[in-house]
């Protein structure tokens, strides 16, 4: 236990690494999608795609799963606790946003994607809802309904907005 706090300083900058993908590469598809005319443009686009994925997203997502791991070997007891167990159910939400990230990089490398720069934008706003939720249910050590309800509808609300907005 004498390492744990060291461990989730390393796990915490591993997430805000890892959030660096979550929040940027939707974006980057915007970018992608909203000027795919030009190609030059999207080569360059393309180029970061590739690199925050495979050199800082995915390595960070993998450094915050494995030093979490740690954490609850050093300390089983959270795994009792209703808080962390929603946080895990959120986080794995989280990771599977992660690869669908790498989907739809992929798709875009291969200038085959249908979704538009709407769909993106709204599809950004995926991770900043879960990442809420789960720093709430970290500090707070408990699963606020009322909040997490009110939160996820403010959020539907947002991304039905941008969804429907005429271009």
């Amino acid at each position: 236990m004498q390492y744990y706090t060291y461990i989730l300083a390393f796990h915490i900058m591993a997430v805000l690494s890892w959030m660096s993908l979550l929040f940027y590469m939707p974006r980057l598809f915007v970018y992608h999608q909203e000027n795919n005319d030009k190609k030059d443009f999207t080569d360059v686009v393309k180029i970061q795609e590739y690199k925050i994925y495979k050199v800082i997203g995915y390595p960070a997502m993998w450094a915050t799963i494995l030093s979490g791991s740690v954490m609850i070997y050093l300390n089983p007891y959270l795994l009792e606790q209703d808080w962390f167990l929603a946080k895990l159910t959120i986080l794995a939400l989280l990771i599977s946003y992660s690869y669908s990230l790498e989907y739809f990089r992929k798709i875009l490398e291969q200038d085959k994607c249908k979704k538009d720069g709407q769909f993106f934008r709204a599809y950004n706003e995926v991770p900043t809802l879960l990442s809420i939720l789960i720093v709430t249910f970290v500090i707070t050590k408990s699963i606020p309904i009322y909040f997490s309800i009110g939160i996820t509808i403010f959020f539907s609300f947002i991304i039905y907005k941008i969804l429907t907005l005429k271009k």
